[in-house]
């Protein structure tokens, strides 16, 4: 099946910005699939899947703060 790109986009948070890429894909009954392609870094890369690109909008404004805070609590060392 092929992808076709709808949108891009940049999420700010704070002072990091993150590409996304929104895709359109048609399945073998004939409805429309969309796909958020979130790159976070060279070699990471967060994939969502829904109904619309608005609803992915949405759920990539929540997850890319969350995503970005979360990993940067797991770099810090822990106090022993």
């Amino acid at each position: 099946m092929l992808r076709t790109l709808v949108k891009t986009d940049r999420v700010a948070v704070e002072d990091q910005t993150v590409a996304v890429r929104y895709f359109e894909l048609r399945t073998q009954r004939g409805a429309r699939r969309y796909s958020a392609e979130i790159l976070i870094g060279s070699k990471d890369c967060i994939i969502l899947d829904d109904d619309s690109v608005s609803n992915l909008e949405a759920r990539t404004a929540c997850l890319v703060p969350a995503t970005l805070y979360s990993r940067l609590l797991a770099s810090k060392p822990t106090a022993a």
